[in-house]
């Protein structure tokens, strides 16, 4: 299924600049991986050692964040829209 992922600035130097790509998966794992296959290191950034998302970064399916939902598991349908937003830190 062909799904849209929203790229945050910090790193759209990995996508050539893109802020939007498209991939295929049914699950948020399967995107963020095809993504990283697309545009090679986005996973490090993305994915801790464990394999799961790293802290300081949010995943949204609509305006769901996926740690609510199933995590990387969380089933994706075509046409939907996953936006990779980093937590900001400040005060």
């Amino acid at each position: 299924m062909t799904v849209t992922i929203r790229i945050p600035t910090q790193l759209r130097t990995l996508t050539g600049g893109a802020g939007e790509v498209e991939v295929e998966g049914s699950t948020v794992g399967e995107a963020l991986k095809a993504l990283d296959a697309a545009h090679a290191g986005v996973a490090e950034r993305l994915f801790d050692a464990d394999g799961g998302i790293r802290r300081f970064v949010n995943v949204f399916l609509a305006d769901e964040d996926v740690r609510f939902l199933q995590g990387i598991d969380t089933p994706v349908t075509a046409g939907q829209t996953l936006s990779i937003v980093p937590a900001v830190a400040g005060g």
